[in-house]
This record gives structure tokens, C-alpha cells and sequence, in this order.
């Protein structure tokens, strides 16, 4: 028999109040969180809590559905070679979130499983259900009200270890954690989970994979005011140049709150990447300094702008479009394409 789950996570604001859910039908399901932590901890969450409700059924196999490939090749690829480097990246850096990952490490021993990519909110039945569940945990912690649980999964759900929490996390009861009365022990050492930390570039080639899901739920407007009588036009170019600051390509939580959750870039090389697949690839490959001459701000309509500049970077010059829509609560970077200047 095979056990088929997906298991999702959500984080409003990214950090802010962060939920993760896994979900096999109406009658089998399990969701918690935390009043803050980010997307990533609710994904890896998510995973982890089902490894451990399917723990009494160790022959079955497990086939996990997951829109983030963060997770899928924290889990399938990467792992062994952080486990050697002790726990930490090609770079030196310490491994995110290394706490959850060490605990799904350990739920792993003696499970045959497999992961399946699925595009996320694509209308595949058994993500939305994971994602709206995942969402609605962030949710209730956002509003301070109690979390629906779920019946969990079968005599697993009573067994179930309490879900790491995150260090920056605030004191809450065991219950609204997501975790049953039975789990209320749970290690000290596994309620931290650290908080993300990589740098990257925005623009260029990307050399990992293509979908990652890393920022499924970006809620909150913290776009700096460039001014109060700034046009849309001005905001935008002045986004779009904090977007090829370093310092603003080392920060994956501001990054993933300008870019879309829908983000495309058609690169130079003509391949076709996702935001959150452009920001894994660029999180392992840094860039220096690149400056922008701008070229044109054009509206196309009341809530859409389009950026044309010239980049010019170590690599060459290049000429670049950037589509940026207003999303009812800031303006996002939804499309970008760079062609190599002759």
C-alpha cells in the first residue's frame, strides 16, 4: 500500500505567523504553526509531522506531494553533503532551518518514500487542500484564535511528536501549537529553528533547477516610501533598483516580499525560471555590483508599469524589461527579461 500526501506551508509576511499542513483526505489531516517563522519552516514542518503520524506504518510507502523544491532537494539531494561539511553549505554558511532538517533526517531512517513535484496553486486537489489548511493555521495565529488541528492520521494521531518551534517564536500552549496533550515533552532542542540567511543575485543566469517554492504567502506591505508624492513610475524604478543592491539580493525575506508570487524571467539564456527557482540558484551563486541605466517607465494600465533599462555588470551590458503590477497592497515585480546587448 502507499500512503499519498501532500504537505504544504505558508508564512504571512514572511516571517510573521507561519502555518504548515498535511493533508490525505477530509478524515486524514494535521496542521499547526507558530506565531512566527517563515515559508520554508512550514514546509519542512509539514513533511517532518507526517514522517512522524505515518511512523506507526513503516512498511508503507510514503508518496509526498510538495509545490517546494527547496524541501525536495534539501531532502533527496543536499542532506548527505551538509551532513559530511557538519551541517553546513559549499560556502561555509551554516544550513537554514538546520534544526527541522536534522529531525526529518532521523524521521527518514527505515521509510521508503518519494517526493513529487506539483505546481502550486495550479488546482491540484490534494495541494490546495494541504496549502488552504497550511494557510488557514497562519491564519489563526495571525488573529490570536485557536488552530484546527485536524483528526491526524489514524492511531498516528494521538502519537505524534510536537512540532519544533522556532526560536524567535512567542510562548503558546501546546494545543495551539498543533501538537496533541500527549507531546507536550517535546526536546528542548527541538523547538529552534534558525532563521534564514543566504545572499544572492537578482538577475542573471541560473544554473540549479526550476521550482523551488519558497514565499507562497507575502501579506504585508513594507515597501519603503520613497516619498509621498512619489509617482507609481518613480516607486517602481526605485524598487527595481533596490532589487540589484547587493545587500537587498542577501535578503531572501525582502526579496520574496518585491518579487510576484507568480514571478517569471525568460533569462539570457533563453531558459525560463521561476522567482522562487531564480532565488535558490542565486542564494548558491551570489553577484557583484550592477548598475542600471534606465531607458523607459511606461504605464500600461492603472495597476502595471513597465520598467526598459540597460545592466551593466562584470559579465557585460544587457537590456532588460521589467513588468511590475500593484497588487492591492504594494507593487510586486511579476515578469523580467534580459537579452545580452551585441
Amino acid at each position: 500500500m502507499t500512503i499519498t500526501a501532500a504537505a504544504d506551508g505558508s508564512a504571512l509576511g514572511n516571517p510573521g505567523p507561519a502555518g504548515w499542513a498535511w493533508y490525505v483526505n477530509d478524515d486524514c489531516w494535521r496542521a499547526g504553526g507558530w506565531p512566527h517563522g517563515t515559508n520554508n519552516m512550514g514546509e519542512l514542518m509539514a513533511v517532518l509531522d507526517l514522517f512522524r503520524s505515518t511512523a506507526h506504518l513503516p512498511g508503507e510507502d510514503l508518496h509526498i506531494l510538495c509545490d517546494s523544491q527547496y524541501v525536495i532537494n534539501s531532502v533527496t539531494k543536499w542532506m548527505p553533503g551538509w551532513k559530511r561539511k557538519g551541517w553546513r553549505k559549499s560556502d561555509g554558511k551554516p544550513v537554514m532551518n538546520v534544526d527541522l532538517l536534522k529531525e526529518i533526517d532521523q524521521a527518514l531512517v527505515g521509510r521508503k518514500y518519494r517526493f513529487e513535484w506539483v505546481r502550486g496553486h495550479a488546482g491540484h486537489d490534494l495541494n490546495e487542500a494541504a496549502d488552504d489548511r497550511a494557510r488557514a493555521a497562519a491564519t489563526s495565529y495571525q488573529q490570536g484564535v485557536a488552530v484546527r488541528q485536524g483528526p491526524g492520521f489514524g492511531a498516528a494521531a494521538g502519537a505524534a511528536q510536537a512540532p519544533p518551534a522556532p526560536a524567535t517564536a512567542q510562548a503558546a500552549p501546546a494545543a495551539a501549537q498543533g501538537a496533541p496533550a500527549a507531546s507536550q515533552a517535546a526536546p528542548a532542542a527541538a523547538q529552534a529553528a534558525t532563521a534564514p540567511s543566504a545572499r544572492q543575485q537578482l538577475f542573471g543566469e541560473p544554473t540549479l533547477f526550476d521550482e523551488p517554492d519558497l514565499f507562497s504567502e507575502l501579506d504585508e506591505d513594507t515597501t519603503p516610501a520613497p516619498g509621498t508624492d512619489a509617482s507609481p513610475e518613480a516607486i517602481v524604478e526605485s524598487l527595481e533598483r533596490e532589487l540589484l543592491l547587493p545587500e537587498t539580493r542577501a535578503d531572501l525575506g525582502r526579496t520574496g516580499v518585491l518579487l510576484h508570487r507568480d514571478f517569471t524571467e525568460i533569462g539570457s539564456s533563453g531558459r525560463i525560471w521561476t522567482r522562487d527557482a531564480m532565488m535558490m540558484s542565486l542564494a548558491e551563486e551570489p553577484a557583484g555590483p550592477t548598475e542600471l541605466e534606465m531607458l523607459g517607465a511606461d504605464r500600461l494600465g492603472e495597476q502595471t508599469i513597465l520598467l526598459t533599462y540597460r545592466s551593466r555588470a562584470r559579465s557585460g551590458t544587457a537590456l532588460r524589461s521589467s513588468l511590475w503590477v500593484h497588487d492591492g497592497a504594494q507593487w510586486r515585480l511579476r515578469f523580467h527579461q534580459g537579452t545580452p546587448e551585441a
